[in-house]
């Protein structure tokens, strides 16, 4: 007679063989071709915006980017005509409503209905919770939270209407684990995960499927380009130096091919690298141990002082630490994806 443990263990297995079954159906039934589709990528000038456009142009997208630097989007565009891409460039400010809206018109009026919307663009703030103002907030979720919200409404009643389409938001690790130094963007990112996460319940029914991404570090370039207070070089240095580590970043290339697999497929969640699939799973598991380590670690970067509450870009902030050989990679994203204008390299 078999013991109940042999039941359970058997009843468990049949239950992970089975679902390994449905999400293989589920993946073949969701699969989704990228050829000719209309696809949105905000802050699609640089960064991992960019290297998302060019492999989705190397997929037959029809591409509209949009960001703030004409300068930029130019030479975006330039670039992704190059590999073959139809592409709409438009210089916007997507906290201002009104140009979001002019924006979208002007795609639809030139590619068609949007397929795919990846709302990508980002800003981010550093220092110590004694620097960071109202203001610096209301900036955050104008951008993380109301941006995507906006450019998701432009986009939906086609969507539903034809019952197809693609959705990804960019998240973050600081999204799902609050990290010190950080407060405004994770605060704004914790806004867009629940606001993803929701519509994606609401909008699986109707054919379109929202996928929430949790990245960790990435190897983009973005440093030169974030805002730093307090002690404005020594919090450059850790975070273009954290950014750079093969160890707990990934590159840009590779990060937007898992992010395009999940749009393929439908994916609800997309979590990389290890180091930041670790502190998910650790903070779920553990909140209180997490609390304390995070803790520590704030007591180990720069105490307030310096600039104190006035914000200084990354490429205002460099020291003998960085750039240097600890940022190489980064420095070699810079120049990679657009991070860097000609007249400053």
């Amino acid at each position: 007679m078999a013991s109940p443990l042999r039941n359970a263990l058997l009843g468990a297995g049949a239950m992970a063989a089975a679902y390994v079954g449905y999400r293989a159906v589920v993946n073949r039934a969701r699969r989704y071709n990228f050829l000719g589709r209309v696809v949105v990528i905000t802050g699609g000038s640089r960064g991992l915006g960019l290297v998302l456009a060019r492999q989705l142009a190397d997929e037959g997208a029809r591409l509209a980017i949009c960001a703030r630097d004409q300068r930029e989007l130019g030479r975006a565009a330039r670039e992704l005509e190059s590999r073959g891409a139809q592409v709409l460039v438009y210089p916007c400010d997507l906290t201002d409503p009104q140009q979001l809206v002019d924006f979208f018109a002007t795609v639809r009026y030139e590619l068609g209905p949007v397929d795919v919307l990846i709302n990508n663009a980002g800003v981010i703030q550093v220092g110590p919770a004694e620097t960071q103002t109202e203001k610096d907030f209301e900036e955050a979720l104008a951008l993380h939270l109301w941006a995507p919200w906006r450019a998701m409404q432009q986009v939906l009643p086609e969507m539903r209407s034809r019952r197809d389409g693609r959705i990804v938001n960019i998240s973050s690790i600081g999204g799902a684990v609050a990290a010190p130094h950080l407060l405004p963007y994770t605060t704004s990112k914790f806004a867009l995960s629940g606001l993803s996460q929701a519509y994606r319940a609401e909008l699986a029914r109707q054919g379109v499927y929202v996928t929430t991404v949790f990245p960790g570090l990435m190897r983009t370039g973005s440093p030169r380009h974030a805002w730093f207070k307090g002690r404005h070089r020594e919090e450059y240095a850790w975070f273009s130096i954290s950014d750079s580590l093969p160890a707990l970043s990934i590159s840009a290339q590779a990060a937007a091919r898992k992010i395009i697999s999940a749009c393929r497929y439908g994916r609800a969640f997309l979590t990389f690298t290890l180091p930041a699939r670790l502190g998910i799973a650790m903070n779920g598991l553990a909140p209180e141990l997490t609390a304390d380590l995070l803790a520590v670690a704030a007591m180990l970067l720069p105490g307030p002082g310096g600039v104190g509450s006035t914000a200084v870009e990354g490429a205002g902030s460099f020291s003998q630490w960085s750039p240097s050989l600890l940022t190489i990679l980064n420095e070699r994203a810079a120049i990679a994806n657009n991070q860097i204008l000609p007249e400053s390299m």
